[in-house]
């Protein structure tokens, strides 16, 4: 089945210099949620920039479907959500969530080897 993005790829902009890959769910890229939770670990090889992005809301069932999750370039996900861009430069390992009416970014404690259970 071919996926229906929020935003088509040929709106896709230019908005940071290129970083490498990473994860995110259909929820950001399909759904057009906004980013919830984002964690960075080490990269898993070249061009892995080590970024997991999700809307926070996602279950475990939904997460283990590798189905709902895909690479894309960090550039893309910057444009689903730009206020994750001053957090990119955080090097890993690091975990950010949104929290609060505002939906403010807050830093939470990683413990590197927990990272692959979220």
């Amino acid at each position: 089945m071919k996926k229906k993005f929020a935003i088509p790829g040929d709106q896709i902009r230019r908005l940071i210099p290129s970083m490498g890959y990473c994860y995110a769910t259909d929820r950001i890229t399909v759904d057009g949620c906004v980013v919830g939770y984002m964690y960075r670990e080490e990269p898993e090889q070249g061009g892995d920039s080590g970024w997991r992005f999700f809307a926070g809301d996602e279950t475990q069932e939904y997460v283990d479907d590798a189905a709902n999750t895909e690479l894309y370039d960090v550039n893309t996900i910057v444009n689903y959500d730009k206020s994750i861009i001053r957090l990119l430069s955080t090097p890993p390992p690091c975990a950010y969530e949104r929290t609060g009416k505002a939906a403010v970014w807050t830093e939470i404690a990683v413990d590197d080897e927990n990272l692959e259970d979220d």
